[in-house]
């Protein structure tokens, strides 16, 4: 028997050795609920325990500074299956409880979008992780990101890869869902203005056994510069150690995933002296190394954006709802797009009219497995 759904409300430490048991919140009457659509099984479900690490972390620090309007708070969680339509089913669950005040959606722009009109039918704050620009111009007021969208990846690769490395004849490889080709098109868009040219557009399908094909294409394209944007790291694994074995070398820039844990694991040393955007890089600033403390605590490794953005969001929902002094969420919305110069895991959070939160990535270096970070590059937001 597959139990998706789960319950967290403390007891964080018990729960770190077996993710999926249950905390519950026991004779301390009623709680505020937030819902987590978070994947427990399919590819995705290592990066998935990571997201509910950062959740719980954030969950159990709410509480012992007193909860959310003097109740505790309570993550429900429902299994996403690493699917478009698993996201669906599992969020469809979580919203036809009507206690649950707000949600967590998805770090994958392709769930987001298969949950969005939902969402928007639901009317209720959701935080989310997927980087993909046009989520937060659906004209949906209820969908606030947790990390910079791929307007921003796209420039910092691009502006890094011409003045720091010296390199403007780009290959692009890209997964061609949402995320893929929303980053592909932010990355094409914006060498011309780093005098850089491109040599090739290749995408390629998620979950796909086999690189050959795209690797051979990116040697014989004549590039000197690699720019990437993987959805999933076991993917970006397999692509990176066919990358090497074929004998291509050129430096290369990729987006978050290639400074995930999952990814870091499944490539080892196909990685090593690649370059990435990073949302969340531990050195990047002192509420990141707080936040790295606590996690390692907790999971014994160095945390990556998988567990960084969820802690972000529960903090953040939770501050706005104390903020708003309700749960309506009409008002807990409001209170969103008023929060600003919040310093999380991920950065400094100012709300903009869209509802997107960070504005910048960490430029980080892989240095024998080790992210090293570099520098953190920010643009002006349009505060609305």
């Amino acid at each position: 028997m597959v139990v998706s759904r789960r319950v967290f409300t403390a007891g964080l430490a018990a729960g770190v050795a077996a993710p999926a048991l249950i905390g519950r919140a026991g004779a301390q009457g009623a709680t505020v609920k937030i819902g987590m659509v978070v994947p427990v099984t399919g590819a995705a479900a290592e990066s998935g325990s990571f997201a509910q690490t950062g959740a719980r972390i954030a969950l159990e620090q709410v509480n012992k500074a007193g909860g959310v309007l003097g109740k505790p708070l309570e993550l429900v969680t429902e299994d996403d299956q690493t699917t478009n339509p698993g996201a669906v089913l599992a969020f469809s669950k979580l919203a036809s409880q009507p206690d649950i005040v707000a949600f967590l959606g998805s770090i994958r722009s392709t769930q987001m979008h298969a949950m969005a009109p939902e969402m928007m039918k639901i009317g209720k704050p959701v935080g989310f992780g997927g980087t993909d620009p046009g989520l937060t111009k659906l004209g949906n007021p209820w969908l606030f990101r947790f990390r910079p969208n791929d307007s921003y990846s796209g420039k910092v690769i691009a502006q890094y890869g011409a003045q720091t490395l010296g390199k403007k004849k780009w290959a692009i490889v890209h997964s061609t869902d949402a995320f893929g080709t929303a980053g592909a098109k932010a990355l094409t868009e914006a060498l011309p203005d780093n005098g850089s040219t491109l040599a090739l557009d290749q995408g390629y399908a998620n979950q796909s056994q086999d690189f050959t094909p795209v690797v051979l294409a990116v040697r014989q394209s004549g590039a000197e510069i690699l720019g990437t944007y993987f959805t999933f790291e076991t993917d970006l694994g397999i692509f990176a150690r066919q990358l090497r074995q074929l004998g291509v070398t050129v430096p290369w820039v990729g987006s978050p995933s290639i400074v995930n844990l999952s990814a870091l694991k499944l490539a080892g040393p196909a990685l090593f002296n690649t370059f990435g955007v990073a949302d969340y890089a531990e050195d990047s600033s002192d509420a990141s190394k707080t936040f790295a403390k606590a996690y390692r605590e907790v999971r014994k490794v160095a945390p990556d954006n998988q567990s960084s953005w969820t802690y972000d969001a529960v903090t953040v929902l939770a501050m706005a709802m104390n903020k708003a002094g309700t749960t309506e969420p009409g008002k807990v919305r409001d209170a969103m797009l008023t929060i600003r110069g919040h310093k999380g895991a991920e950065g400094e959070y100012n709300f903009d009219r869209n509802g997107d939160g960070l504005h910048g990535y960490n430029i980080v270096k892989n240095e024998k497995g080790d992210i090293k970070f570099d520098k953190r590059i920010d643009f002006t937001p349009q505060l609305g």
